[in-house]
């Protein structure tokens, strides 16, 4: 049986979060054995928690009987070393059965993603995440995007459901989430509620979103290329501007205009990076298509060159004085 941690799920959340994609075979089924691969490879990297089957996993492509034996093999392989925190969406009830089979397969947390279809009003939302939280004993982390937006005064009431441990933002409006977090610091003094950048490339942002005090975020660039992924996360957590800049600079802006390019890429030019990396994990499942290959090449190249951006020139990794570490 994989050990349990018991440390509260917020007090392990201290790091890069990885959020591995979903491998499928030739045959479109599920590949666990590549799955654990690579997630073996996150945690040996140094992630600080898998978020399996999420937006960069097709949560929105899996059957529930999938996504129970990729969130038992995600924590079976993590042993207990790091969290493991599993997706969970649709409408209420749905989410709720979501939710009770990644308890069931031993997750340590569960990613609240958006309601399927519906804009909600204010009320409902509170209401679809309050149910949720009550429905299962692990922590809960309310992913704001796309048709669910909150206001300050939603995130305090969200911030008071015992079982729900923070807010993950996609929706990018710094103004909101300075609001956000000003209020529930306000009416919530000595509540610890965690917030995440959950932007599709949050080393974009990670400048911005450190100013109003979120330092966590998801890196998909972590899947492919954890070496760049962890030298921007290291740079941008101890103050090496001038690291954080030269690789936005030379590498995460151009990756985002490649990623622009193309509808989905945010999930299937990920999956072409991690079979870049040498891990076989199959293309993206519909609607989802997968990127041109062009643009896969170009990807290929993108990794070369922000590789070349963590050594001085001469082989040796760049620190914070620009000198080699």
């Amino acid at each position: 049986m994989t050990p349990k941690n018991t440390a509260p799920l917020a007090a392990r959340l201290d790091g890069l979060l990885f959020f591995p994609v979903t491998p499928f075979g030739p045959d479109g089924g599920l590949d666990l054995d590549a799955l654990r691969a690579h997630v073996r490879s996150g945690i040996d990297a140094g992630a600080a928690a898998v978020f399996a089957c999420c937006g960069t996993g097709e949560f929105h492509a899996l059957t529930p009987e999938e996504f129970q034996a990729c969130v038992a093999a995600a924590v079976e392989e993590a042993g207990g070393q790091v969290p493991v925190v599993a997706g969970a969406g649709y409408g209420t009830a749905l989410a709720i059965r979501f939710a009770r089979l990644a308890e069931d397969a031993g997750a340590d947390g569960l990613l609240a993603m958006p309601p399927y279809l519906v804009v909600a009003d204010q009320e409902g939302l509170l209401r679809h995440y309050t149910e949720l939280a009550a429905a299962t004993s692990l922590d809960v982390i309310v992913y704001q995007r796309d048709s669910a937006v909150l206001t300050p005064a939603t995130a305090v009431e969200l911030a008071r459901v015992d079982g729900i441990i923070g807010l993950k933002d996609g929706v990018g409006d710094l103004d909101l989430m300075q609001r956000i977090v000003s209020t529930v610091r306000r009416e919530e003094p000595d509540r610890a509620f965690l917030y995440f950048n959950g932007l599709p490339t949050a080393e974009l942002t990670g400048l911005a979103y450190r100013g109003i005090g979120v330092a966590l975020y998801s890196s998909a660039v972590f899947c492919f290329a954890p070496d760049i992924a962890l030298a921007f996360h290291r740079a941008l957590t101890t103050g090496d501007d001038a690291t954080v800049n030269r690789l936005l600079d030379g590498f995460y802006v151009p990756l985002v205009e490649l990623r622009n390019q193309g509808r989905g890429y945010a999930v299937s030019l990920v999956k072409a990076g991690v079979r870049l990396a040498g891990l076989e994990v199959g293309e993206v499942r519909p609607p989802l298509s997968e990127p041109d290959a062009a643009h896969v090449k170009q990807l290929a190249a993108l990794i070369e060159r922000g590789r070349a951006l963590l050594t001085d020139g001469e082989g040796e990794p760049v620190g914070r004085d620009g000198a080699g570490a």
